[in-house]
């Protein structure tokens, strides 16, 4: 029986998913191996009965290039017992599979790395190489290396909320923009520092202090006072959804929203709309000053994550695709497949990465001790200082608790 390989997609879309599996299936194609497909995620290795197709070589050339995921995807986390009882080996011993190839997030890497030493445990000789996917960049790769999908997700962000800065400017409004990143602001910093906001709010600069409500809503506040007396009467906020993960239980009740939660312990912010809870604070906090400034939500999510691809990610997941059948040639297993600044490829081992305490891989943060954090806070966002107080009486009695600095407790 001819060899074969199997590969899936785990988590949520992120753009060049296609381009990994198009570019993977090619690859191993072109050396003479069958190519399966699993649809539905981790589903399909703990089920009697797995969706599956065989993937050819002009259905790899039709998807590589497009947005979103052929394969169908999954948030399925195996249990242990699933491990125990329910893992499909009779799947890869009757399609002489001798690879597993996982594409997705932190969760679905996590999960590789389950399968990874359950295989080695059980001495199954299936090798396990997985591809590190995710619009949040929040995956530690080497050296700032972004995670794919997220150049992407970035450029799609920043043409929305270019559109929405010249329309607060045309129109003599601000906006408040949400924008998707569950444990790191990357994405937002990254739309934020592309499109020149004058306020950018992301949990990792709340090093500090705790995050509140409060905070949240006087840090936009204190760019509305700035610009004002800048003779700017307009602008936007851009901030990361993340900061609700790190809200305290009281501090959601003051947002005033009851939010459900995932199978994975996540709160399920893609059911309510960050954007409108923030602009909501905001116009009360406004209110209740009595400065007068209309503002209006906009949530950047779901529109980013199937976009197609632009050029950097279709080379960027070629790359990795084709980087997959070099590490297996090459003995690698249980490893991600890493791609440097100069084209070279390497294992990363998800051993490396874990948490000794949980096994889960750590998200990666944004550092805010760059030069390149540092610039933007410093040159490009709006906020009041101290050399700002006396102008700023005009507005608000104490300027002190605008104070950007203060605020954040830097």
């Amino acid at each position: 029986m001819k060899e074969a390989i199997a590969i899936l997609t785990g988590g949520g879309p992120a753009p060049g998913m296609n381009t990994v599996v198009g570019s993977v299936a090619k690859t191993f194609l072109h050396k003479g191996y069958r190519v399966i497909g699993l649809h539905e995620g981790y589903t399909g290795l703990f089920n009697p009965n797995p969706r599956m197709v065989d993937i050819s070589y002009p259905m790899a050339d039709d998807i590589f290039n497009r947005g979103g995921s052929f394969l169908q995807m999954s948030r399925f986390k195996p249990t242990q017992e699933d491990f125990e009882k329910n893992f499909n080996l009779k799947f890869f011993t009757d399609n002489n599979i001798k690879l597993l190839v996982t594409v997705g997030g932190d969760d679905t890497a996590s999960t590789a790395n389950r399968i990874a030493k359950f295989l080695e445990e059980k001495k199954y000789p299936i090798a396990n190489i997985h591809v590190p996917k995710t619009i949040d960049n929040d995956l530690p790769l080497p050296l700032g290396t972004p995670t794919f999908g997220y150049e992407s997700a970035k450029d799609k962000g920043a043409a929305i909320a270019r559109a929405v800065y010249v329309d607060a400017r045309t129109s003599g409004n601000w906006f408040v923009v949400a924008a998707m990143g569950r444990s790191a602001g990357h994405l937002a910093f990254g739309i934020g520092e592309a499109c020149h906001y004058p306020m950018i709010v992301i949990p990792e600069m709340f090093n500090k202090t705790e995050i509140t409500v409060e905070k949240i809503v006087n840090l936009v506040v204190s760019s509305i006072i700035k610009r004002k007396i800048m003779d700017m009467d307009y602008g936007a906020a851009i901030i990361s959804e993340g900061v609700f993960h790190e809200l305290s239980a009281e501090e959601i009740k003051k947002s005033g929203v009851n939010f459900s939660y995932d199978e994975h312990g996540h709160p399920e912010l893609g059911k309510v709309s960050k954007a409108h809870i923030f602009n909501e604070m905001l116009e009360k906090k406004l209110k209740t000053l009595g400065i007068k400034v209309k503002s209006r939500p906009v949530e950047i999510g779901y529109e980013v994550r199937c976009q197609t691809p632009v050029a950097f990610d279709l080379t960027y997941c070629s790359e990795l695709g084709m980087g997959v059948f070099k590490l297996f040639s090459e003995g690698k297993t249980g490893c991600m497949v890493f791609l440097d600044g100069e084209g070279n490829v390497s294992p990363l081992y998800l051993r490396d990465l874990q948490d000794p305490a949980t096994g889960k891989i750590p998200p990666r943060l944004v550092n805010i001790h760059s030069d390149k954090f540092h610039m933007t806070v410093d040159n490009i966002l709006c906020y009041i200082t101290p050399d700002d107080y006396e102008a700023a009486k005009k507005y608000v009695a104490d300027p002190s608790q605008f104070d950007f600095l203060k605020i954040l407790n830097w």
